[in-house]
This record gives structure tokens, sequence and C-alpha cells, in this order.
């Protein structure tokens, strides 16, 4: 009986096939989410993202299928201010191409909640997830649904007075789908295995701080997005022919110019892709220093190769104007870099620690 039980708390005991299949499904749940991410940016870019002026979660899932029905989507876009005040000489024929992208991120945003809730259901009554992963799946079934929320709170900011959604909900929503990204991300690599320990906790905590860092500027990006305002001052290292341009603080009072005055958002963006690059530079250097040689050093500098290309991506992105090719990429690198940055924290602590059979058991 001693040697059963010694068999049984061991790590000869331990069954690692279950994590490796929750680590798979988790990686096919973020490259949805990429794909789900990118989508809303073309929606965003093609000023689609009014077209659908309802929410409907279940009846929204069929989308017109006859002549009728394509005209009665269209007079419910007629009646708001985006029609009225821009587009109207659109023709049917030209509202169904913004149809089209916004009906199609609806129907992949469903598909992602399906894509988390069935296997979740699943691993869960088959019992093979550990204790300490089910809050944290259910937490994302539960990020999905108030993403959900987000989106149709930004979509109704456009449908009464403004001709498109507001910046502030814009940058939420997209800030939202980043955080999904990252949890997935995270609990994934969590379920990995690694053949280095975990990194001194000073490399640990910065790993974190680059994380933060990179959703900060996701949500600039957004700001930007939202207020059109890649669009002008397109020259760089200057802007306005200047280091730090003037008319900076131009409205009143001071702090609505850090989320609305196109010139400070975009100055605020340059300036913070500096820091982080500074950080990723910095925190590369210390993790070589701190332990030469490792998987985590190698990781680090892999993360500052990846913001310099994004930081080039971003400047191409700002000298074209943002044509919707580059842009859909700086914005599909952005994803990237965040998810390695990710990876690379949960990597500088390794992996979850593996319960014994007797735990999954109980």
């Amino acid at each position: 009986m001693a040697a059963i039980a010694e068999t049984v708390a061991s790590p000869a005991g331990r069954d690692p096939r279950n994590r490796a299949l929750v680590r798979g499904w988790l990686y096919v749940v973020l490259v949805v989410l990429v794909a789900l991410v990118m989508v809303g940016g073309a929606t965003r870019m093609t000023g689609s993202g009014l077209s659908i002026t309802e929410w409907k979660p279940i009846h929204g899932v069929v989308p017109p299928l006859n002549d009728a029905e394509w005209q009665e989507e269209f007079a419910k876009y007629q009646q708001i201010p985006q029609y009225q005040q821009i587009n109207k000489d659109m023709t049917l024929g030209e509202f169904k191409h913004i149809f089209w992208w916004e009906w199609a991120h609806r129907i992949l945003a469903r598909g992602v909640g399906f894509l988390v809730a069935l296997p979740l259901a699943f691993f869960w009554l088959a019992g093979r997830l550990e204790r300490g992963l089910k809050p944290r799946l259910v937490g994302l079934l539960a990020l999905g649904a108030l993403q959900g929320a987000i989106g149709w709170w930004m979509v109704a900011s456009g449908l009464v007075e403004r001709v498109s959604v507001s910046q502030y909900r814009l940058a939420t929503h997209l800030t939202m789908a980043c955080v999904i990204v990252v949890a997935v991300a995270y609990i994934a690599r969590g379920l990995a295995t690694y053949s280095q320990g975990p990194a001194i906790r000073s490399v640990q905590r910065f790993a974190g701080i680059l994380v933060l860092m990179v959703l900060v500027q996701i949500y600039l990006g957004g700001l930007v997005a939202g207020l059109h305002a890649g669009l002008t001052y397109n020259t760089w290292p200057l802007m306005d022919g200047a280091v730090i341009p003037g008319d900076l603080f131009a409205i009143e009072p001071a702090w609505r110019n850090l989320f609305e005055n196109p010139k400070t958002v975009q100055f605020i963006h340059r300036m913070f892709a500096y820091a982080v690059l500074a950080a990723a530079l910095w925190h590369a250097v210390a993790t070589s220093r701190a332990l030469p040689g490792s998987t985590h050093a190698r990781r680090a500098w892999v993360l500052v190769a990846m913001v310099v290309v994004q930081a080039a991506i971003g400047v191409a992105t700002l000298l074209m104007q943002a044509p919707i090719d580059v842009a859909l990429t700086h914005q599909f690198v952005a994803l990237l870099v965040l998810i390695f940055a990710t990876a690379h924290w949960r990597g500088t602590k390794g992996a979850y620690e593996l319960p014994s059979q007797a735990a999954l058991v109980r």
C-alpha cells in the first residue's frame, strides 16, 4: 500500500496528457481571437462598424436572405447620422459590402464563445481539468461576455448623434480584446513544459511590466484609430516640424487633450512606443547580465527584435497615411508582440505546478 501511495504522489504518477489537450485547445482559441481582432480592425477601417444597428445575439446570426430583408436592414442604417451626413449616396450594393464586414465580426465573436464554452464543458465533465484551472477558464468566459457587452456599448455611441463610434469606447473594446488574448496565452503557457527553471523575481516582475506597457500602447493605438489621428502629421522623426510640437493642450480642460486632441494622442502614441522599446532593451540587457545564456535572456532579446519590427511598421503606417493593408499589418504584429511578451512573462515563472493523480481524482 505504501508503494502504491508513493507512486500516485510521485512525479511519475502525474499525467501531463490532459494539460497538452487543454493547451492545444487554448492555442486554437488564441488563433481565432487574433483573427477576430483583425476582422474588427478591418471593420473599423472600412467604416463598416455601424452597418448593423441592432444587437440581436441569437437572431442576428442569420443575415438577410432576400431582397426585402436587405432593404429592411438598409432602411435601418439610413436612419443613423453616419448615413445621413456621410454616406447619403450609398447604394444597396455598397451597403452590403460594409454589412458583411460587421456581420463577420459579430459571427466570429459568437463562434469564439462556443469555442470556449463547449470544450470547457467537455473537459470539466470528463474530469480532465485541474482544480486550479477551473476558475481561470470560467473567468475567460466571463471576460468574453463582458467584451460582447462592451462591443454593443461601443456601437451604440455612433447611432444617435455621432457619425462614428466614440474613441473612448473603441479603445476600451480593443484593449479588452487584448486582455482576453493575454489571459488565454498566459494560461496556455502555464500548462507548457519548460527546460529551465523560473527566473529571478526582478526578471519576472519586469516581464509583467512589459506586458502592461504593450497593452497601454495598444490602448493608445485604439485612440489614434478612433480619432483618425494617423491621417495627419505624417512625418517622422519630427512631428509638425518639431520634436515636441505645439498646441498639444489646445483643448480645455487640459486632460481632454490626452483623449480627444488627435495631435496630442498621436504624439503620446509615438513617445510611448519609444518607451516600450527602451524598456524592452533594458530588460534584455538586465536579464542577460543576471541570467547569461539562459532561455529567459534569449526570449528577452527576441522580444526586443519584435518591438523594433513593430516600430518600423508603425513608422511606415504613418508615412504612408495608414493604407488598410499596412495598418492591419501594424495591428497584427502588435498582437504578436503582445502574445510573445505574455509567453515570455509566463516563461519566467515556469509552468503551473502539476497536481498529483490523487488530487485529480478528488
